[in-house]
């Protein structure tokens, strides 16, 4: 792209984004002053930028995420605004609000949702299968470094060159080159392509772990069921994201060389991109949800005080999802003339699913009967999960109907039915896992009463906000409008929305502020605040950097809370023997490689050579550099490991 005026390059014209340019260049200095004057760069540097630790590049995803919840947040409350105030002032031109909607969608999932369900994975899963590890360390951090780069590169359109405006799943023609003449689509294709590669790389380094890094003893069907979710979700990504990739390198080849793909001139075609980006669209909504049912069902049995109800029924019925994820996609277009027996094959499809997935609601169901039920946040969170995602379920078997989806289709019915099952299945079990696994990452309890104001607040919110849209769907206001007339009769329900948006902000504040409490009047908690049943509650809290000091031996399902029932019998576990720990060093090649591949997007963006070229050339630079390097690991000496353990307060 030619730049002739400064104009052409940073986003100008709209007061929004100049206080956003404020805001961001005043947030910028601050953290740089102090960095710089509480001499922290080099602390920075050794503990966080280069680290390959799990546990670390699992706070830096849940840090990222929550920073992209905000920035989707603030998005959708400027989009409720609108529709609040449709004829009354024009808060947001539509040229602005398709900008805003597109951003809010991709945001969410790719940059949110995933990156939150990865910390996830990162804080728990080598816990709770017994290893110091991942498989792949420093390919763990360059998988997050690549969704960092990622999603700072789709996030700087905001502000340079400007933001992609066709749908968070840029459907062609608006995304090819004749509707989309900006740079904001390329924003899009690189960004979310430079992070994709990431998420790839995650799903392989995950699926390995699981399968070859368990504890001796722990057999598939002795797995904590958090870990078969993950495992599960792992598998749809590796079969998923491909085509993800595939197809944004089709779209940039149109837009890049002037291809015709998915155009209908020189014989391509729009619905080939459609096809292609549903068949991962919607095997992702199953990637983000499937991890939030393995937390959901730790936490009913921890705070149920019972072994899951149906552990074999809860495993098949996360295989049986992540499989029938792929046999659904043409769901999503059912009036685009597909044809009665497609539309027949994929309906029958997409009610399948609904059985295994109601199969684990009857699990908790029964695992919570007769439970000695305590309600601290992560089941409170738990609870509220179940009925608005029975809702949000019976809604998407409606919406999986053929006949009745031409008339739900395009419609607010949908965007209400897509949020609940997302907020209420994905936001809230991931909500639930944080207030879980957070004593065991940091060491101590969030603040129980804020944390309860939060809960209250988004779920009253969330009702508040997205029943009025299921009416408004069926009063047939369509989606992607940032106006209507009065006499549509829509504004009352909008308004009423509009306000549940904002609750549901506010209890997101709480929820900063609970966080900034709990860190100033923090209370140490020691292993096991919970009374949990799972490996990763028999270690300190926070978990030292190596874990495990002695690798455990598993003999049972639940095996913490078998060795707790031993030990109240008085069979003790013997007097530890401990052993040098090899573990890896840490490496600055991932956060370097993933500037070079910012270079390199940044560069495609606006077809400027001159920072492709060593974009190219820094990243083979970097590979190649890391090929010959043999310092890369080293040992924990068996001293070291006793004043760590005796530090945390374990026999030595």
């Amino acid at each position: 792209m030619k730049i002739t005026k400064l104009s052409d390059f940073f986003v100008t014209g709209d007061p929004l984004i100049y206080g956003a340019d404020v805001a961001i260049g005043l947030t910028m200095v601050a953290i740089v002053v102090a960095l710089t004057a509480f001499k922290r760069w080099g602390w920075l540097w050794r503990e966080w930028l280069t680290t390959v630790d799990h546990k670390r590049i699992g706070i830096m995803y849940v840090i990222a995420s929550l920073l992209m919840l905000f920035r989707g947040g603030v998005d959708a409350l400027l989009m409720r605004t609108q529709l609040a105030l449709p004829d009354s002032m024009e808060f947001l031109k539509p040229d602005h609000y398709n900008d805003i909607f597109t951003t809010h969608g991709v945001i969410m999932i790719l940059f949110m949702a995933m990156p939150l369900m990865f910390g996830l994975f990162n804080l728990t899963v080598p816990l709770q299968i017994g290893a110091r590890d991942v498989a792949f360390p420093l390919l763990n951090s360059l998988s997050f470094w690549l969704f960092f780069m990622g999603a700072m590169l789709f996030n700087v359109s905001f502000v340079i060159g400007g933001s992609p405006e066709a749908g968070w799943l840029a459907y062609p023609p608006l995304s090819e080159k004749m509707f989309s003449p900006g740079v904001g689509q390329d924003f899009y294709i690189w960004g979310i392509q430079i992070s994709g590669i990431g998420s790839l790389m995650t799903g392989i380094n995950f699926i390995v772990t699981i399968l070859k890094m368990r504890a001796p003893g722990m057999k598939l069907m002795k797995m904590p069921m958090f870990t078969w979710s993950v495992l599960s979700s792992c598998l749809t990504i590796i079969l998923a994201f491909p085509i993800l990739t595939v197809t944004l390198a089709l779209l940039f080849i149109d837009r890049y060389f002037g291809a015709h793909f998915f155009t209908l001139d020189m014989g391509g075609n729009p619905m080939m991109y459609i096809n292609l980006i549903w068949m991962w669209g919607h095997p992702e909504v199953y990637i983000v949800v499937l991890p939030a049912f393995g937390i959901f069902s730790e936490i009913v049995a921890t705070f149920s005080k019972k072994r899951l109800f149906g552990y074999g029924s809860m495993v098949f019925a996360l295989m049986s999802i992540s499989i029938f994820s792929f046999f659904t996609w043409a769901h999503h277009f059912f009036t685009m003339g597909s044809g009665a027996n497609v539309n027949a094959f994929f309906a029958v499809t997409t009610m399948i699913i609904a059985i295994p997935t109601g199969v684990k609601i009857f699990n908790w169901l029964f695992t919570m009967y007769k439970g000695k039920i305590t309600f601290e946040l992560p089941m409170l969170w738990t609870m509220a999960f179940i009925p608005c995602f029975i809702v949000g379920g019976m809604t998407g078997v409606m919406l999986s109907v053929a006949p009745a989806d031409f008339q739900f289709h395009n419609s607010y019915f949908l965007i209400a039915h897509f949020h609940q099952v997302l907020i209420g299945g994905v936001v809230f079990g991931y909500f639930a896992g944080l207030y879980y696994w957070w004593p065991k990452v940091f060491g101590f309890k969030l603040n129980d009463k804020l944390g309860k104001w939060a809960f209250w607040l988004w779920n009253i919110g969330f009702y508040v906000c997205f029943m009025p849209q299921y009416v408004l769907g069926l009063m047939g206001m369509t989606r992607r409008v940032s106006s209507y007339s009065w006499d549509t009769g829509w504004w009352s329900w909008n308004f009423v929305s509009t306000i549940g948006g904002f609750l549901m902000g506010i209890g997101f504040l709480f929820q900063v502020w609970q966080i900034l409490h709990s860190i100033k009047f923090m209370e140490r908690v020691k292993g096991d605040p919970w009374g949990g049943r799972t490996l990763e509650w028999s270690i300190p809290s926070p978990a030292p950097f190596y874990n495990f000091a002695i690798t455990p031996k598993v003999e049972g399902r639940d095996d913490w809370w078998r060795r707790k029932e031993l030990a109240a019998k008085g069979v003790q576990d013997p007097p530890p023997k401990y052993e040098p720990i090899h573990m890896p060093k840490n490496s600055g090649t991932p956060i370097v490689m993933s500037l070079f591949w910012f270079i390199l997007g940044f560069g495609f963006v606006f077809d400027w050579l001159w920072l492709i070229v060593p974009g190219a050339i820094g990243i083979a630079a970097t590979m190649l550099y890391h090929s010959f390097n043999y310092d890369t690991d080293y040992y924990v000496t068996v001293d070291e490991i006793k004043k760590t353990e005796a530090k945390a307060g374990r026999v030595v």
